[in-house]
């Protein structure tokens, strides 16, 4: 079997409709409890606005799967109990975690975003990977 999460970084970086949404992933040691089976990945999110129009983040949706392709899914309002808005140029910074059944895994996902004129839209959040220190790849 291969691995489907060798070829992905702890990073991503996609735009979509001139909104830019870069993650960086990291395994948290301290949170993590490997002899239970659970590893916890932090991970921030910066949300840059670089189109010409005010926008607001609404609601997540995270797609997490671990390495035995058990997929979790995520959803509710907004990030971090926010709906941040953000003016053309303006940028958004927050950071959450993840627990994982295995030491590696990846996320992905979209945050449904709406425009001042009332008009919603959604924005990709690129696959990422979740690796514990230590891990045979």
């Amino acid at each position: 079997m291969a691995d489907v999460h060798s070829d992905l970084a702890a990073l991503s970086d996609a735009v979509t409709h001139d909104i830019r949404v870069e993650v960086m992933a990291q395994y948290s040691p301290e949170n993590s409890r490997p002899l239970q089976g659970e590893w916890v990945f932090q991970y921030t999110v910066r949300i840059t606005n670089q189109g010409s129009q005010t926008v607001q983040l609404i609601s997540r949706h995270w797609i997490i799967t671990d390495a035995a392709e058990h997929t979790r899914e995520v959803k509710g309002l907004g990030v971090i109990g926010q709906q941040p808005v953000l003016a053309p140029g303006e940028s958004f910074q927050y950071s959450s975690w993840s627990p994982l059944k295995t030491p590696v895994g990846r996320m992905h996902g979209t945050y449904q975003m709406v425009y001042t004129s009332g008009d919603p839209f959604q924005i990709e959040i690129a696959p990422f990977a979740l690796r514990a220190r230590y891990t045979v790849q």
